[in-house]
């Protein structure tokens, strides 16, 4: 980034080793407030092109693709100017993507621990050898890909990117990374901070934001990118798989989610409720994992409906700046009034017991800013269930018994997550292995290591990343086949 003539400063991409600016230029906005805090190089299909090309060069002419130590030495570079410099990127990140601090330094602070991870995987093997019958020997080797084509979303740019790219470099591919503008002030630090790792090559690791898709779609649509890693929508996920499948190049997805969070009557209602009001309220909901449907057993149904009525009208909503804020604005003022319109119509079929909404009076009207909902409805047909909101608004359904909450949870065509609540320490798996969700917690929400894999069922994505599996993601199995000499009495 560097500094404009005024307060604010100016974004620009990161392309082969350099700075790259755009003929675009765009504005970055603090969604609290509505100012403006920045601009930055709008780039669409030529940065998009420039990085693919890059890309390319180095995967075809480096030593990036056979060096594993060299790939090790530079992600663990990467973790450890992350950690030198992951105040000022929390800072940034609070401001302009409306995160209270507390939520910035969880995202920020995850990404350390991960990139070492995938430091640590760069220097393993896998594979398999054995001699299939005498004298002759076969063996199966892991090779990178080629290039990554990895397009990540707003609502957490830097640990949702970092999940794609750190795998892929690991892995000995090389990537063209495609970030929205909204974040573009975030994204131009996160590159500086990346890009200039001493170890990295130029041209492995290429970056830019643009505001529209155009860039987007031309890296899933290249011949020279040989794997895309997307999260975001199942809407977008969906026309990524369509638009790639020409070049049947590999896909890892990881879309939307409609978390249900089931309450059973043993539950210990002390600890569940305020867990509940916080997988509402995290990122102001903009989660792929937030807990939309809130599953109650009908015995505390209505203990559980007014104590967490309750907790939900009483969260403190605010600016990052303000260290009383237990939650921030959305991303902006368009997604503020479209989350309280799903609300308004909601409230045509169900019962509202919390309305929530846009905030449109005070010292908070000119921000992105909403009060979180909570709606009751028991047809799981229904919109507000089937449709992921991505905002501060849950449904509240009550269910009888086992069976009817393991229906109720599998009736979406999500699979992302699930949260089992009980003191039975059978339940959890019995029920935990009849959900169609990629994760399932017992007792908690949201707990996420980078060891172990992540990914959704159904309509939630394909792929899977964190873990051993996300090298896999960008790498091809080679099988080698190799008669042993015959010797010659």
């Amino acid at each position: 980034m560097s500094s404009t003539t005024t307060d604010t400063v100016h974004a620009r991409n990161f392309i082969d080793g350099e700075w790259v600016d755009s003929p675009r230029t765009a504005e970055s906005l603090d969604p609290a407030t509505g100012a403006v805090i920045g601009t930055y190089a709008d780039g669409g299909a030529d940065a998009a092109q420039a990085a693919i090309d890059a890309a390319r060069r180095a995967f075809a002419t480096g030593d990036w693709s056979r060096d594993r130590d060299l790939r090790a030495a530079a992600l663990f570079e990467m973790a450890d100017r992350l950690a030198a410099r992951q105040d000022e990127l929390i800072a940034l990140l609070s401001r302009e993507n409306g995160k209270i601090p507390a939520e910035a330094a969880l995202e920020v602070g995850l990404t350390i621990s991960k990139i070492r991870y995938y430091g640590a995987l760069a220097l393993t093997e896998s594979g398999r050898a054995v001699e299939v019958k005498p004298g002759l020997y076969s063996m199966t080797l892991r090779q990178p890909v080629g290039v990554a084509g990895v397009i990540a979303p707003w609502n957490s740019p830097v640990i949702l990117s970092v999940r794609s790219f750190a795998p892929a470099l690991a892995a000995g591919a090389t990537v063209a990374l495609k970030l929205p503008g909204q974040t573009a002030l975030t994204n131009s630090l996160l590159f500086e901070i990346i890009g200039g790792t001493p170890s990295l090559p130029p041209g492995v690791f290429n970056a830019f934001s643009e505001s529209g898709s155009a860039g987007a779609r031309l890296i899933v649509a290249s011949p020279d990118v040989d794997v895309i890693s997307y999260t975001g929508s199942t809407h977008v996920g969906r026309s990524i798989m369509a638009d790639a499948a020409a070049s049947l190049k590999g896909m890892s997805l990881e879309l939307g989610g409609k978390t249900p969070m089931i309450i059973f009557d043993d539950a210990d209602l002390d600890t569940a409720v305020p867990v509940l009001a916080k997988a509402i309220t995290t990122f102001t909901g903009q989660f792929c994992m937030t807990g939309s449907r809130v599953l109650v057993q009908r015995g505390v149904a209505d203990e559980v409906r007014s104590r967490l009525s309750a907790a939900l009208e009483a969260v403190k909503v605010g600016p990052g700046s303000d260290p009383t804020s237990e939650m921030g604005p959305l991303i902006d003022r368009a997604n503020a009034e479209r989350v309280d319109r799903e609300v308004a119509d909601a409230a045509e079929y169900a019962d509202v017991l919390v309305r929530g909404g846009r905030i449109t009076e005070g010292p908070l009207a000119d921000g992105a800013f909403v009060r979180p909902s909570l709606i009751e409805v028991q047809d799981v047909d229904r919109p507000i269930v089937q449709q992921e909101i991505f905002g501060p608004v849950a449904t509240f359904e009550v269910f009888d018994d086992e069976a009817d909450a393991i229906e109720r949870a599998n009736a979406t065509e999500f699979g992302l997550a699930a949260s089992i609540w009980t003191r039975d320490v059978d339940r959890p798996l019995r029920v935990g292995r009849e959900l169609d969700a990629g994760t399932v917690w017992t007792n908690t929400w949201a707990v996420i290591v980078d060891q172990m894999e992540e990914g959704g069922f159904k309509q939630s994505g394909v792929g899977r990343l964190n873990g051993e599996r996300a090298l896999e993601e960008f790498q091809e199995i080679k099988h080698i086949v190799h008669p042993a000499p015959r010797h010659s009495s």
